[in-house]
């Protein structure tokens, strides 16, 4: 990669707030979108690009047709809000915190790229196809998108400082476990806009919540410029003003609504599950797993692999065809029912297997088999596990105030949830005529284990009789 001269630096800076020195495209969520000539210089790789070939939802659209924007314009808009939130912080606070050219061309490539090493079908392919096929060793896109940037400035020879490449790869895994606590000693504040490993509020979140919300046909009343606009840094921590804390509260709850609604809607699931049963059967022959090994590869690897599989002749993917042709068709697996974990439960809960279902069998004349049931057990939460994320997050009475405090829940209100996380799990029949004995054994399951069904209701006859 080329290393910048100070003269050089100083060209970039200054052209990148030179607005005749920027393209601007016209954003559905944000409105205008103004690209500074460096971060051109990596949207036009075939590597970022390949996110226009990533839809931002897996395969929701298929549930909700409206859903079919991709990781690219939600890169954009990270890109965009990053830039907002550190100018807005400059234009408040700029002298007191030292925030410089540097800093804002940083934050916002750390923006732009947080995505480039994601995989198909949104977080699929990473948390249930792969750990199926990598016999328990770890892979995630966050430390794919550090191996895409350092391949894109190569492959392309960017020139960028090597210090602002360093810190944008920083923030892109601030919020994640590879996270370097040694790297954060300065300017902390920094590094939680947008990946926040400290409490969750990034303008990540402020993105996809607005825009999959639209997406979708959904309302969505959080209001994300409320935070932008009275934000504040106390010792080096983005804090808030008290009287948006209920605003914060409707971010996290939006965020939970979604993945109740949309992310984790039965039929989703049911299509998801599907997908993963496809891209397994296809792996031994076309090696997709081994994509993930190198960027020079991985960026060929999209969400049209399954139209691949689905137009290829060769015999050895005639049952992940198969699949796919059911997807088309509408014959989905079918789901049976599902109940909430016990509040009681929660702590020690394990996932439920298909193994626990089908030895749960009594006197059925129809033996199951693993193969015949696929279980997904869902986590919503509000983005820390059992706890209460507004408990990480720092506040202050006004804007002559420099005290930053933490605040309880039942200091603001008693309507607000004694519960932060849901714990259901979902059983599905691969085969519609086996809805019946699949229900029978989910309900034996229930009464085995908690003495009680524990769903809701039985599941409708209508459905087991489906042949």
């Amino acid at each position: 990669m080329g290393a910048l001269c100070n003269h050089d630096k100083l060209s970039s800076f200054t052209s990148a707030h030179d607005r005749r020195f920027s393209k601007h495209v016209h954003d559905n969520v944000h409105g205008n979108i103004y690209l500074d000539p460096l971060f051109m210089k990596f949207i036009d790789t075939e590597e970022f690009q390949r996110l226009r070939d990533l839809k931002q939802l897996g395969v929701a659209h298929m549930v909700y047709p409206g859903a079919v924007h991709s990781r690219f314009e939600h890169s954009l808009g990270v890109y965009w809000l990053a830039g907002e939130a550190v100018h807005k912080l400059q234009a408040y606070q700029g002298l007191e915190l030292g925030i410089d050219p540097f800093d804002i061309q940083t934050v916002k490539l750390a923006g732009l790229l947080h995505d480039v090493g994601h995989g198909p079908f949104s977080h699929t392919f990473e948390q249930a196809f792969l750990p199926r096929v990598l016999n328990g060793s770890k892979w995630s896109h966050e430390e794919m998108s550090l191996k895409m940037i350092d391949h894109i400035v190569d492959e392309h020879n960017i020139e960028i400082d090597s210090e602002s490449l360093k810190k944008t790869k920083e923030m892109v895994v601030a919020g994640s476990e590879y996270a370097s606590s040694e790297s954060m000693k300065e300017k902390r504040f920094l590094y939680d806009i947008v990946a926040n490993g400290r409490n969750g509020i990034d303008v990540d979140k402020f993105d996809y919540i607005v825009r999959d919300s639209r997406a979708c046909g959904l309302g969505c009343n959080f209001e994300f410029r409320r935070l932008l606009e009275t934000m504040r840094v106390i010792d080096d921590e983005i804090c808030y003003r008290a009287k948006e804390y209920l605003t914060i509260h409707k971010l996290f709850a939006t965020r939970a609504d979604l993945h109740r609604t949309v992310y984790m809607h039965a039929k989703v699931k049911a299509i998801e599950l599907m997908v993963i049963d496809a891209l397994l059967k296809a792996n031994d022959h076309l090696k997709i797993s081994s994509f993930i090994d190198q960027p020079a590869e991985y960026w060929k690897l999209d969400d049209s692999i399954l139209k691949t599989i689905e137009t290829a002749p060769d015999q050895e993917l005639k049952e992940s065809r198969d699949l796919i042709l059911r997807i088309r068709r509408r014959d989905l697996y079918q789901f049976c029912n599902e109940f909430s974990v016990p509040k009681d439960r929660l702590e020690h809960f394990k996932d439920i297997t298909p193994q626990d279902i089908i030895c749960s069998q009594k006197n059925s004349s129809i033996t199951l088999k693993e193969d015949d049931v696929s279980v997904s057990n869902v986590r919503i939460n509000l983005t820390r596990g059992r706890n209460n994320p507004l408990e990480s997050i720092k506040f202050f009475k006004d804007f002559e105030s420099d005290e930053k405090f933490p605040i309880q829940d039942d200091r603001i209100s008693h309507l607000l949830p004694a519960g932060y996380e849901d714990r259901i799990v979902r059983v599905y029949s691969k085969k519609p005529e086996l809805v019946e004995a699949v229900s029978e054994a989910f309900e034996n399951f229930q009464l085995k284990t908690y003495r009680m069904k524990a769903q809701v209701h039985d599941t409708p006859e209508k459905k087991k009789r489906r042949r």
